[in-house]
């Protein structure tokens, strides 16, 4: 499965794919444009994988799409009070703009900024990952963090399908199509679902037409 488009100046992709051999990937992500120029960027992975963890995750991207404009702290307790009766999820979710990030997350769903540097991309920034499952057990305190980011930084973002090191095998003069695309054929894992989402802020003239999410 891919897709991808543009929020305004936000040029984002995901690529991904279900355990092989199973046609349904409890892997999930969503993408939507809160009318600021920011997106919201959320990624779940629903514990196992099947129809039953597809289930989990569908009810709380349900959710966040209809609750777009809450904290981020709000709408990760909407979520685990949508899968109460669920496997649950880890679930990672990004407010990503031109100046910063604002992120939270809990379980095991990677984030990452990476920016140019010299030597190749470098991480400038990891979301801090709190225990528990959404949907089972919330940590006591939703904290979400702001980092900045600048005109050209990645967010990326993958699920535990995807075994790689922050930064690796990513070539930033690509775009977020071919990164996700090229970062799923690489190192996803044979015995998972598996899910990559990338975002950068582009420049005004970037020649790529942009397209409407939802």
């Amino acid at each position: 499965m891919h897709e991808d488009g543009f929020i305004g100046r936000i040029e984002w992709a995901m690529a991904g794919r279900p355990l092989p051999g199973q046609d349904v990937s409890g892997d999930r992500c969503l993408v939507l444009d809160l009318g600021t120029g920011a997106g919201l960027f959320a990624v779940l992975d629903g514990l196992g994988h099947g129809a039953a963890a597809a289930e989990a995750v569908d009810r709380a991207t349900r959710v966040l799409a209809e609750n777009r404009t809450e904290p981020l702290d709000v709408l990760m307790v909407l979520c685990h009070r949508a899968m109460s009766d669920t496997r649950g999820a880890a679930v990672t979710l990004a407010l990503f703009g031109a100046e910063e990030t604002q992120w939270l997350s809990v379980g095991n769903v990677e984030s990452h900024v990476l920016t140019a540097s010299p030597t190749g991309p470098q991480v400038s920034a990891t979301v801090l990952q709190s225990g528990g499952i959404v949907g089972y057990r919330l940590p006591a305190l939703l904290q979400p963090q702001t980092v900045p980011v600048r005109p050209g930084d990645l967010l990326l973002m993958s699920t535990d399908g995807v075994e790689m090191e922050p930064g690796q095998g990513v070539d930033l003069a690509k775009s977020t199509a071919e990164i996700v695309q090229e970062l799923l054929n690489r190192h996803a894992k044979d015995t998972d679902d598996a899910l990559v989402l990338a975002a950068r802020v582009r420049g005004v003239s970037n020649g790529i037409t942009q397209r409407e999410v939802s």
